[in-house]
């Protein structure tokens, strides 16, 4: 998939089994970056969500890529997360949800 309009975020599945996100997900990224995983994850049957080309994200991205689980989750999908970002499991950490990224 391209890049967003502001060019912070990328969703691909260039890897088979796999949607990976890199650059920001923050406020200004995380509803175009949900819908991006959306489509990635309804066109490709990917059952791993690589997070490892993450480079910043806040409360607003980790909510982003906790929906893209969840709604996977509830298609029937159980999508794995590999590579957290020290800084989203941080912030997963300090809001008790560090469970839903394994």
């Amino acid at each position: 998939m391209a890049p967003s309009k502001s060019g912070q975020f990328r969703v691909a599945s260039d890897v088979p089994d796999t949607v990976s996100v890199s650059g920001t997900l923050s406020f200004a990224t995380a509803a175009n970056a949900l819908n991006a995983m959306r489509a990635a994850f309804a066109k490709h049957d990917c059952h791993t969500l690589d997070l490892a080309g993450v480079t910043c994200c806040d409360s607003a991205g980790l909510a982003c890529v906790l929906a893209a689980l969840s709604e996977a989750d509830q298609g029937g999908h159980h999508v794995s997360v590999r590579h957290v970002p020290e800084g989203m499991q941080a912030l997963a950490q300090v809001c008790g949800i560090e469970p839903f990224l394994h």
